[in-house]
């Protein structure tokens, strides 16, 4: 806790100003369209205005050739100290989703969003899990809840430790939930107006919660496929989004398919793949996330690798970009971020080489700015 207290008081004495400035003559894409060879003019932390000539006396950034989007987020993290937050914060990365932790740290944690080095943090609080459940295995204590009734309060308990959105856990391979508690989750979730998003591993869990109203599952199926025409139908009744953490899976599945029963079965990397592609083209929003720590996934630029993943799945670059942008901000709530907008942040990027040229490209960032202030990059980045 010491460690944590001296980071607060580091990230207040190194907060910064924000500034006002103009990137000149770039490729923008504003988290939902390419703009070519326009100017962003932005003052005291805020996007004022984008036009193809912006004349005003202010710092000039020259952005010819060059790439500016909004800034990066990470859809599924577990977060354990401020160290997670600097790291993403150096990776452009400046939104991190929390989906299950300690909640007194995460609450110390989420003072920093004020700070420039380090990105912003939303968290769930305590995932809703079972007694001897997923997510009671990390040595922490972990509230869990047995019957539809204990909903509502295990919600507010959530909502009063801070939690900007419910997760929900049904993993069958250990004790779970009941179908009935997690719909009644689900709906004391939508009766105090915050997302709820669903950890699962097998299709017909999938199917189950998305029918529940569930908006969004934060891992993809590895069990079976899915019939397109059921998730058509689906995407057609239900509005909800899907991070499959396909970075995840392919660096942890490996290892349990060695190891698996008969009863268990596991799709390959390649199937997995598919399913995601199968959702895209059902017109499911596919969101960005890596699920660190596990597998030792980093809170920075393993979010790039799991971009190139998804890209690989066959969802078109641009739409990857989303993921990453525009769409967490719109599907979690996160106010006016994850866009290129007048009157939204200035959380920033800009890449010496475009991204929708090689998804790679993300990789070349030059200048981070959040909240119109700019980054500090270590020699690392």
């Amino acid at each position: 806790m010491k460690a944590v207290l001296s980071l607060l008081l580091f990230a207040f004495f190194s907060s910064g100003f924000s500034q006002s400035f103009v990137v000149t003559n770039t490729t923008v894409f504003d988290g939902e369209k390419v703009i070519e060879n326009t100017s962003v003019l932005v003052e005291n932390g805020t996007i004022i205005k984008i036009a193809n000539d912006i004349q005003v006396k202010t710092q000039q950034i020259d952005g010819t050739g060059k790439f500016l989007m909004p800034s990066l987020t990470n859809s599924h993290v577990h977060a354990w100290s401020a160290l997670a937050l600097s790291e993403a914060a150096q990776a452009g990365v400046l939104h991190l989703l929390d989906m299950h932790g300690m909640e007194q740290y995460q609450a110390t944690m989420a003072q920093l969003n004020d700070s420039t080095q380090y990105a912003n943090y939303f968290y769930a609080g305590a995932a809703a899990t079972a007694p001897e459940g997923h997510g009671t295995q990390f040595g922490f204590e972990v509230p869990t809840l047995t019957t539809p009734e204990e909903a509502p309060g295990f919600v507010n308990d959530r909502l009063a430790a801070g939690a900007h959105y419910l997760k929900i856990i049904v993993e069958p391979w250990k004790n779970t939930l009941s179908n009935e508690t997690v719909a009644a989750l689900i709906d004391a979730a939508h009766e105090k107006e915050i997302p709820a998003v669903v950890h699962i591993s097998k299709a017909t869990d999938a199917s189950y919660v998305l029918s529940e109203n569930a908006d969004g599952l934060v891992h993809i199926w590895w069990d079976q496929p899915m019939a397109a025409s059921q998730l058509k139908q689906l995407a057609e009744e239900k509005d909800f989004f899907i991070i499959p953490t396909l970075l995840t899976s392919v660096k942890l599945l490996g290892s349990i398919r060695k190891n698996a029963t008969e009863e268990m079965k596991l799709l390959s990397d390649e199937a997995i793949f598919a399913e995601v592609k199968k959702a895209y083209d059902a017109g499911i929003p596919i969101l960005v996330g890596t699920d660190p720590p596990n597998a030792q996934i980093n809170y920075g630029t393993d979010l790039y690798e799991e971009m190139k993943l998804i890209a690989e799945a066959g969802v078109p670059v641009l739409d990857v970009l989303k993921g990453a942008t525009s769409l967490p901000a719109k599907e979690f709530r996160l106010g006016k971020t994850g866009s290129i907008q007048p009157g939204y942040r200035a959380d920033l990027l800009l890449l010496e080489k475009n991204p929708l040229e090689d998804i790679t490209h993300i990789n070349s960032i030059e200048k981070i700015w959040k909240h119109g202030k700019e980054v500090s990059l270590s020699n690392n980045n």
